[in-house]
């Protein structure tokens, strides 16, 4: 898994029975008269991306929150201060006092903004972490003219072009999405439906937590957690692809991110996590 420079050196996740070279197909390029139509891309910075002492991460909201509802920081769930929670272990409610540096356009340091607690937070089908501010959306702005970055409410399509924004590294990744991995295994844990890049994104440690933002829509649709370092399979560092049959391929130097539309399925009014919510398929403790 993807943590910090100190992280990337000693503990990453990921694994495969089949070896694949490094470099993923590349998306089918558009026609010139599909290009004409297509949307121009949403402009991509660093405002509402936020750093953490060990990963990346954003300010976010839902279609549904409330310019007064506190606040919200999607990172990865292995980016937690406690460490990596384990293979079914869920974490709502929880107290934290962790900071983190909100960063402006261009990258630099708007200030500090803190969490009360840990909303939600696992490694289990998914990998996220999401901390509930003290400051609301309104307040952050206000202080530091920075909006929050907006979730996405719908899954993802094959090919759609893409930017990872890390606040840790102050760096930003574009590629495209390559395709969705059925079962995304790496040590203990496992991972549904995980979004799989093009080789371009070649995210490394400190890169965990980062918002992956739709260039079309400049809207978050996932959050970077891994990818395969050495070739492995299915260990620490080295997840593996695991399919319908059963079949595991692996594909080094090939990196991956968590879906996030699910999350808002699951957020209900004042930005409360309810997992009782109809749609929401969010593990439960």
């Amino acid at each position: 898994m993807h943590r910090s420079l100190v992280g990337a050196l000693s503990a990453l996740l990921l694994g495969g029975a089949t070896l694949v070279s490094a470099g993923a197909a590349p998306a089918t390029a558009a026609s010139p008269a599909a290009a004409s139509t297509a949307k121009a891309p949403k402009a991509v910075n660093f405002a509402g991306t936020v750093a953490l002492s060990n990963c990346s991460g954003s300010v976010v909201r839902t279609p549904g929150s409330a310019d007064t509802d506190p606040a919200l920081v999607l990172s990865n769930g292995h980016c937690l201060e406690s460490g990596f929670p384990g293979a079914g272990e869920v974490i709502v409610n929880q107290p934290s006092s962790r900071s983190f540096t909100l960063l402006t356009a261009s990258g630099g340091s708007a200030g500090t903004v803190r969490a009360s607690k840990i909303a939600y937070a696992t490694m289990t089908d998914t990998d996220i972490s999401l901390y509930q501010l003290t400051s609301t959306y309104a307040q952050i702005q206000s202080a530091y003219g920075i909006k929050a970055l907006q979730l996405s409410d719908s899954h993802p399509a094959q090919g759609s072009a893409i930017n990872v924004v890390s606040g840790y590294w102050k760096k930003i990744y574009s590629c495209n999405i390559d395709g969705f991995v059925y079962r995304l295994k790496e040590g203990e844990w496992t991972w549904k439906d995980s979004a799989r890049y093009t080789s371009a994104c070649n995210t490394i440690g400190g890169t965990s937590g980062s918002p992956v933002v739709d260039s079309a829509s400049g809207k978050v649709v996932a959050v970077n957690n891994t990818g395969n370092e050495d070739g492995g399979r299915c260990t620490l560092n080295n997840p593996c692809e695991v399919d319908q049959s059963g079949t595991v391929t692996v594909r080094k130097g090939i990196n991956y991110a968590q879906q996030t539309y699910g999350i808002t399925k699951c957020v209900t009014t004042g930005n409360k996590i309810d997992l009782n919510l109809a749609g929401c398929a969010l593990p439960k403790p």
